[in-house]
């Protein structure tokens, strides 16, 4: 009873003021549209204050729980462990984009013919392809300056060098002490800006939502209803038959999990990026009882390669895209897709808008399906790109769980305290 007292009040909680932005955001779209166009700097200041300090919470956050282990063999365990847990489920996601696109066929029936559509993304796309293959991308992961990898925040880049310098204190024992040190204080303070930033995230959520609604218009999301229908369907099947079964299996339920990351989850609809909360993930995962080490490995690369939703949505749109422009893409076309999408959505970012380039650039490589019509796709990109993102933060959060689970790296006690209080 003294707890339920000490409830705040429901209009003060993150996720119900969310949720209000979008509703407020979608109302304005509608009814004011010059005004909702005009609102796109609300979201977008948002997530430049969460961009700002991403960097520095991953490598404070992954030089802090790879050097306390001082266990290397443990750091390349968790690291081999993710790797594989990654490309068997985001595999199984493109499995079942594929079925489901196939099996539902939204786009039969539009007969598109691609010579209409403009060519400015196509030859944009193509000229990307061109100049990225995957030794390139192998390159890529490797910068060519520690201090650019923050400055152009690039996730990867930022990773490999925090393994390094975090393998490179822990090789030093006792000396490390007094930086680590200095690197925990940093990534507590940096956690105190993220939450003060977020008292904004209403505000940002309402300026995001109010912007896309004026710039497309409910209108124009019509024609395309089947296609976010079936996505839709998609993503909640591959919850419930894939990512609820590794939880169960792991010893907690994912709708808890979900329940848990509420506010987080929210947030993600309404600006569409993963980004803007990776440090409340980075917290709320440690405070569930994960250990900080494995925290602070498999979160970040899950970041970069641990994308089930965006798996889910470049079968879905590939394929989408194919029927509407009439491209014929027998089994064995998508086989030879699946496999190019495997290496290709590693490439995307933590910000939906990414999305757009690699899925251009993986229709370019495939030669068949028209590049040109991906032009099709962005009035509803946007509300795509938010479930997709939704999957990714859920996919993200199940992953580091479950392998801290298999590294028995996770107080079963906290972790279901912290759930069942939500």
């Amino acid at each position: 009873m003294h707890l339920a007292s000490q409830r705040r009040p429901f209009y003060r909680d993150l996720t119900f003021q969310v949720a209000l932005g979008i509703v407020l955001g979608v109302l304005v779209g509608v009814l004011w549209p010059e005004l909702g166009a005009r609102l796109k700097p609300l979201g977008d200041i948002f997530i430049r204050l969460i961009q700002m300090v991403v960097g520095l919470i991953i490598f404070c956050t992954v030089t802090h729980g790879i050097a306390s282990v001082r266990d290397l063999g443990k750091v390349g365990r968790i690291a081999v462990k993710a790797m594989v847990y990654f490309e068997l489920v985001t595999s199984v996601a493109l499995v079942i984009g594929l079925v489901a696109i196939n099996v539902l066929k939204p786009g039969v029936g539009m007969h598109i013919d691609p010579a209409v559509l403009k060519s400015g993304t196509a030859a944009g796309g193509q000229g990307a392809a061109a100049a990225q293959g995957f030794g390139e991308f192998l390159t890529d992961l490797v910068p060519t300056s520690a201090v650019g990898a923050f400055a152009h925040g690039d996730i990867l880049q930022i990773l490999l060098f925090s393994v390094l310098f975090a393998c490179g204190l822990a090789s030093l024992g006792d000396t490390a002490q007094p930086v680590l040190r200095v690197v925990d204080v940093t990534r507590q303070t940096l956690f105190w800006i993220i939450r003060v930033v977020m008292k904004i995230a209403p505000i940002a959520a309402f300026g995001a939502i109010a912007f896309t609604t004026a710039r497309f218009g409910l209108a124009s999301l019509l024609p395309l209803a089947k296609l976010v229908g079936e996505f839709a369907l998609t993503c909640v099947v591959f919850l419930l038959l894939v990512l609820a079964p590794i939880s169960r299996l792991c010893g907690f339920s994912l709708f808890a999990l979900m329940r848990y990351f509420r506010e987080e989850l929210v947030l993600v609809l309404g600006t569409s990026s993963s980004e803007s909360v990776f440090p409340q993930l980075t917290e709320k995962l440690t405070r569930l009882g994960v250990d900080e080490s494995v925290v602070g490995m498999v979160l970040p690369t899950a970041y970069s390669f641990n994308h089930d939703g965006t798996c889910l949505y470049f079968a879905a749109v590939a394929v989408f895209l194919a029927q509407a422009t009439g491209t014929a893409l027998g089994w064995q076309a998508q086989l030879g897709l699946l496999l190019i999408l495997l290496v290709t959505s590693k490439g995307g970012a933590g910000v939906s808008g990414s999305a757009i380039a690699v899925l251009t650039m993986t229709l370019a490589a495939t030669k068949t399906i028209p590049v040109g019509s991906v032009a099709l796709i962005l009035g509803v990109h946007r509300i795509l790109s938010a479930g997709f993102v939704f999957v990714n933060i859920v996919g993200n959060c199940v992953a580091t769980v479950a392998v801290g689970h298999w590294e028995k790296a996770v107080d079963r006690e906290q972790l279901q305290r912290e759930l069942q209080a939500g």
